[in-house]
């Protein structure tokens, strides 16, 4: 497959997201177009076809899923967020708390070498902690895989626990006119502008050097601009599903032969330390919405470790998804992994040299 050119690899590529997508999306599956194209990407990896998403695209399209969650996130809901803050704080601390200890376990069994494991486990800033790991000496072929085939179980299960509650009547396939009014009139002065605001936005948090800074700017500002009244937050359908299927490549396509190969023997542990911190967040989703009346889906979307743009995007296909409490939750544990991640990584793994 390596010997096809570039376009036609491509072309394969899109063909087979396309099928995927419109199989998931017959069983009105929450995040068909992002997990259609993902698994694509996935099969054709694992297969050599040597594709990878440049930054200009997958940063622009982070961008535009930072402004998608400011548009759910009205200023009303801010005072309800802040007389929740204890919620929010021990569920982020909870999450983090878990994802360490799981990552510590996978140090001290070996399954790892060095402290990989410990990287890998971060609930977040999966690109700070890739970094932060090859400055430490650590594999970061094997951060990489831990972090993205996390991302990929939190993707899946995360789409099914919403498919399965999601009340009657209501297509996951169909909100956001993913695949229904696309040719509708816009509002183009308002398209435009918020296209414009994202595009900015998402440029400086790269020129910023913030980690996730091209998701996290463009959500700030047009918070900031929305709730002032000044921006009317407007998308078309297109755009958000081009978006979803380039951030699922993103993902898919680092799935290569020549990766799996290299992390064969760790695979089980991997897989088995993420499917326990699934089981733990559940358990935290089940407290949440016992004790706070949080609905199910909600809940787990909101403990969900890591992956915010694809959580956005199936928070999206549920009107009923309390967005505003996922994207707080979300956003808050990545604050703070990027704040106490890279010290408490270190402090675990115990004394080390930087790689020269």
């Amino acid at each position: 497959m390596c010997r096809w050119l570039p376009w036609s690899r491509w072309c394969l590529l899109a063909l087979i997201s396309m099928g995927l997508i419109g199989t998931l999306a017959s069983f009105q599956l929450p995040a068909a177009i992002l997990l259609g194209a993902m698994a694509a990407a996935i099969g054709l990896a694992t297969c050599d076809i040597d594709l990878k998403i440049a930054p200009l695209p997958l940063n622009a399209s982070q961008a535009v899923i930072g402004t998608m969650i400011a548009h759910s996130m009205p200023a009303a809901l801010w005072g309800a967020m802040a007389a929740q803050w204890p919620l929010l704080l021990g569920g982020v601390l909870s999450v983090v708390v878990a994802s360490y200890g799981a990552g510590w376990c996978l140090m001290r069994l070996k399954v790892l070498p060095g402290a990989s494991a410990l990287w890998g486990s971060s609930p977040g800033a999966a690109s700070a902690m890739m970094f932060i790991a090859e400055a430490y000496g650590d594999d970061i072929r094997l951060v990489a895989f831990m972090l993205y085939l996390r991302v990929v179980l939190v993707a899946l299960v995360a789409a099914l626990v919403a498919h399965f509650w999601m009340p009657a009547g209501v297509s996951a396939a169909t909100h956001h006119g993913v695949f229904v009014g696309w040719l509708q009139p816009r509002p183009w002065p308002a398209t435009l502008w918020t296209l414009a605001v994202t595009l900015v936005a998402g440029w400086i948090g790269l020129r910023l050097r913030w980690p996730a800074g091209a998701l996290l700017l463009p959500l700030g500002i047009g918070l900031l601009l929305q709730n002032l009244g000044w921006l009317r937050i407007e998308q078309p359908p297109w755009l958000l599903a081009t978006c979803y299927v380039v951030i699922g490549w993103s993902i898919g396509l680092r799935f290569t032969r020549q990766v799996l190969l290299h992390a064969a023997r760790a695979i089980p542990g991997i897989m088995a330390s993420s499917l326990a911190l699934l089981l733990v967040c559940a358990g935290l989703a089940r407290w949440l919405t016992l004790e706070a009346d949080i609905d199910p889906v909600t809940a787990y979307l909101a403990t969900s470790p890591g992956g915010a743009d694809s959580i956005a995007i199936i928070a999206a296909s549920d009107p009923h998804v309390d967005m505003a409490f996922v994207m707080a939750m979300q956003t808050a544990r990545f604050l703070v992994v990027l704040l106490v991640g890279p010290s408490l990584a270190r402090w675990l793994a115990g004394p080390r040299q930087p790689a020269a």
